[in-house]
């Protein structure tokens, strides 16, 4: 079996403390502060938005979804060398973390003109959405500048997966709090019109979320090319097309790709169905989503952590820490969510008020009541996340990715449909179909959890150890005729 360094043994050849929640946590908790970090961008954008009014809020949670959405496949699939990366490095092939890296580039850059050929349609689906005039217009021009910023995304995401994967995450999160400082700040200036510049109000949040981009790729740049990844990881030899791993990037992770475009899909239609419904229901449902967000974002690290982890032992051939692993992340995610369910249950009216205007709004009062039921009933399962999270994660990281698109993809249209026919058909209340949606993911966190019970994700093999190279060399040696 081979073992790598970063992996520490004890005397009876056991893992001495490896997969628990110190190792789990050296890795989640960079990933979750970073996590934190762009959920405080973004809620620091919509918070500061709302000052001007419910339809500039509401334009830059549509508008920064539609971006997110066309991004959404190669973000995914490039993301999923995180998992790639672990396999060589438990594997005992270091050399191969930055080739997969590499290839994780050269899919982001061939995307970038696909992404940008998807602008007319995302203004067509605004135009047929039916939502107001007042929102429409500061929407497609959110949308249009943070559109031709996208491959600044893609490249941090490469990047960030590559650090992860090798549990260098303190990197991530100080691109990911530079990114934050700056855009926060470049926000406050860039939308009220300080320090001498103009008063740019959406466009000016736009900008500022790109400049703040461009800061957290530069910190990510800096260390990639530093001397110490460089020698150790043989950059600059890996900057080069390579078949073998770019067909393994392919093979397993094109379902998450497909998984995060159709489920990131499925949740903008939902908003664009809430926010169809009128002012007041698209104000309510933009502040639940706000605080939402909050309750999930930080679980992603926690996710990237599991699965950073479960690959590096299955790359090591050791599912069994693999599984301690998963079980820590699982015990962290229900931590922190038991904090968020506190919030949620206690102080629904507390949070709704955060985003009041600043001059009173008719909208925003007849919003507040319904906000402040979603949130509550949003409480219901906040604890059950953290098992998606986890376990989504765990099979991720072991090369279960196709099982988990399926699955995932599923119980996201179905939401969208019960929305649909709870909302529209049936002429229920926004409230009736909220309920439905949260009644449906519950039932989905049972189907993800039995999945990896089964334990089929212990025997898939994405990458092979240098042992197991040499025995298929020896083999081929042995069998093959050679001419003579």
């Amino acid at each position: 079996m081979t073992r790598t360094d970063p992996i520490h043994f004890d005397g009876t050849g056991r893992a001495g403390g490896a997969g628990g929640m110190r190792e789990l946590l050296a890795i989640a908790l960079p990933m979750v502060v970073s996590h934190a970090c762009d959920t405080v961008m973004t809620f620091t954008d919509r918070l500061f938005l709302s000052r001007l009014g419910p339809e500039q809020m509401n334009a830059s949670m549509a508008g920064g979804l539609a971006t997110f959405v066309v991004m959404t496949f190669f973000l995914g699939l490039t993301g999923y060398s995180t998992a790639l990366v672990a396999q060589y490095l438990g594997s005992g092939r270091k050399d191969r973390c930055a080739t997969a890296t590499t290839q994780a580039l050269l899919v982001a850059l061939a995307a970038y003109p696909l992404i940008l050929l998807a602008r007319p349609l995302v203004h067509l689906a605004f135009r047929k959405s039916g939502i107001s005039v007042a929102q429409l217009a500061p929407q497609i021009a959110y949308f249009d500048i943070l559109i031709y910023a996208t491959v600044i995304g893609l490249f941090r995401n490469c990047l960030s997966s590559f650090f992860s994967g090798i549990g260098r995450t303190r990197i991530v999160m100080v691109a990911a709090v530079t990114a934050m400082i700056v855009n926060v700040g470049m926000n406050y200036i860039l939308i009220f019109g300080k320090l001498g510049f103009p008063a740019w109000g959406i466009r000016g949040a736009a900008c500022g979320t790109i400049i703040g981009g461009l800061c957290g790729l530069g910190v990510l740049l800096a260390a990639y090319l530093g001397p110490q990844i460089r020698r150790t990881y043989q950059v600059a030899r890996s900057l080069r097309f390579d078949r073998e791993a770019m067909g393994t990037l392919l093979r397993f992770g094109y379902p998450a790709g497909i998984e995060f475009f159709l489920n990131l899909l499925a949740f903008n239609a939902m908003i664009l169905a809430f926010h169809a419904h009128g002012p007041a229901t698209a104000t309510a449902v933009t502040i639940m989503f706000n605080w939402d967000m909050v309750s999930f974002l930080p679980l992603i690290g926690i996710q990237i952590g599991v699965m950073s982890l479960v690959g590096r032992y299955m790359g090591a051939r050791d599912p069994d820490t693999a599984h301690r692993a998963a079980m820590s992340g699982l015990k962290g995610g229900w931590l922190y969510s038991l904090v968020i369910l506190i919030l949620f249950v206690g102080f629904p009216e507390r949070l709704v008020a955060v985003f009041s205007p600043v001059q009173g709004d008719p909208v925003f009062r007849q919003a507040a009541p319904l906000a402040a039921r979603m949130i509550r009933i949003a409480s219901f399962y906040v604890m059950l996340e953290a098992v998606v999270v986890v376990f989504s994660g765990a099979l991720r990281g072991a090369g279960d990715t196709f099982w988990a698109m399926c699955i995932s993809v599923t119980i996201h249209w179905l939401m969208l449909v019960i929305l649909v026919v709870m909302l529209y058909m049936l002429g229920m209340s926004p409230l009736a179909a909220w309920i439905g949606v949260v009644v449906a993911f519950m039932a989905f966190c049972g189907v993800f959890y039995h999945r990896y019970r089964s334990g089929k994700w212990r025997t898939i093999r994405m990458v092979q150890t240098p042992v197991e190279l040499l025995a298929t060399d020896h083999d081929l040696d042995f069998h093959e005729p050679r001419d003579l």
